[in-house]
């Protein structure tokens, strides 16, 4: 190995190391000032203390708003994942002018800002007369998790060999058992990853959420800004520090029940 191929290395693991510990900086920090004792913003924190933990409960609004934003994640993640994999199976298997069109078009939220998509959707139900913040919020996040689910769905699809099904056919199975009991088996981790990372959107979106809310249906992350700016407390810190647990418990479980290396092949 030549001495620039040695700083090349160097400096690529310096670079990627830099990014690494930029990013994970601002999570031990949420950390550490949620054990804090102080009640302000303090680092490093005076004195360790569960205090902001213990007062979640009696937090007006974060209860409901938490609960709220569990029913948004899993319902708007399971119509995703039908109409992911419906949409997934037309463009990989279909024979029709558009297609690419098609997948363009339904990943195209994860390439526009969320604020344009919140707007246009509160203008649309606006101008069809429809008002119902629940729906609404279903509606925008099956927008947001529906890309996840179509892009990993699809690219496990053209990796499928489509004869298996007409082979269960053969042996007695219609079409729709003939899915079930062969593409859906196969498809699995592409769900769990897919679907995983649909649900975590859907509880970490504000962009879109914050259009479609109103006083008595609020997601956890609008309930948490409101929070932020009356009474600036580290019980945030405690309530993102929860969410970092949350996502860590699902990257454990991934790997307990498909393995993160397989999930990341799709």
């Amino acid at each position: 190995m030549t001495v620039l191929e040695r700083l090349a290395r160097l400096a690529v693991w310096t670079i990627g190391l830099a990014v690494c510990v930029y990013l994970m900086v601002p999570l031990f920090v949420t950390v550490a000032v949620s054990f804090s004792a102080s009640p302000v913003f303090d680092l490093p924190p005076p004195s360790w203390s569960l205090r902001w933990y213990e007062a979640l409960g009696s937090k007006r609004g974060f209860l409901p708003s938490l609960s709220l934003s569990v029913q948004i994640a899993l319902i708007s993640t399971g119509i995703s994942l039908v109409l992911g994999t419906l949409t997934a199976i037309a463009v990989v298997k279909g024979r029709f002018p558009g297609r690419t069109a098609i997948s363009t078009f339904v990943v195209s939220p994860l390439m526009m800002p969320g604020l344009v998509i919140g707007i246009a959707l509160l203008q649309f139900l606006r101008e069809i007369g429809y008002r119902d913040a629940y729906t609404g919020l279903i509606l925008g996040h099956v927008i947001v998790t529906l890309p996840f689910i179509m892009r990993t769905v699809q690219a496990s699809l053209s990796l499928f060999d489509f004869t298996l099904i007409d082979a269960a056919r053969t042996l007695g199975l219609s079409y729709p058992k003939a899915v079930v009991k062969v593409l859906v088996p196969v498809l699995s981790p592409a769900y769990l990853s897919s679907g995983l990372f649909a649900f975590l959107a859907s509880m970490d979106n504000y962009p879109i959420s914050i259009f479609l809310t109103d006083a008595r249906n609020k997601t956890l992350p609008i309930q948490v800004l409101e929070y932020l700016e009356v009474r600036p407390d580290p019980t945030i810190a405690a309530i993102s520090s929860l969410l970092i647990l949350l996502t860590i418990i699902v990257l454990v479980i991934s790997d307990r029940l498909v393995g993160l290396r397989r999930m990341t092949d799709f």
